[in-house]
């Protein structure tokens, strides 16, 4: 019985910690429009209207769609926090030349931003040039949780 009480604080522990990334869900879905075409995970977009949605809120992917649904991917994420509340929605950029690529969304109300895994190719990409950071404004359907 004594083992018990001693396992059930860092129990309690970890089920909060699983349940902190699920703070930066999207609810239903951010829209924006690319001027100019990017990448995102490994993937070529080609300017135009998109959205990112996320399919399964127990994992750290976001699908991310063409408005004409011709052009999809998955890009992964992880959450970084910040201490105050994000003023109104927007997706980043990390540019390096003329060679965009997505590196974060922000959704409006939350205190938190969904930062892209940079891929191998952008990882290269920045050894050869420094990263200028630009954002869209986005825009997010539904409310912030």
């Amino acid at each position: 019985m004594n083992m018990l009480k001693k396992l059930i604080a860092p129990m309690g522990l970890l089920s909060i910690l699983c349940a902190i990334p699920t703070m930066a869900q999207i609810a239903n879905s951010v829209t924006f429009d690319a001027p100019s075409a990017f990448y995102a995970g490994n993937a070529k977009m080609p300017a135009g209207s998109y959205r990112l949605t996320q399919p399964d809120a127990d994992s750290n992917l976001l699908l991310l769609e063409s408005a004409s649904g011709s052009h999809s991917v998955f890009v992964e994420y992880e959450v970084v926090s910040s201490e105050t509340r994000h003023t109104h929605s927007d997706v980043t950029f990390n540019k390096y030349g003329n060679v965009d690529f997505l590196s974060a969304i922000w959704v409006e109300g939350r205190k938190s931003e969904m930062q892209i895994l940079p891929t191998k190719f952008e990882q290269n990409t920045a050894k050869a040039a420094t990263a200028e950071k630009h954002s869209l404004s986005a825009k997010s359907a539904g409310q912030p949780q």
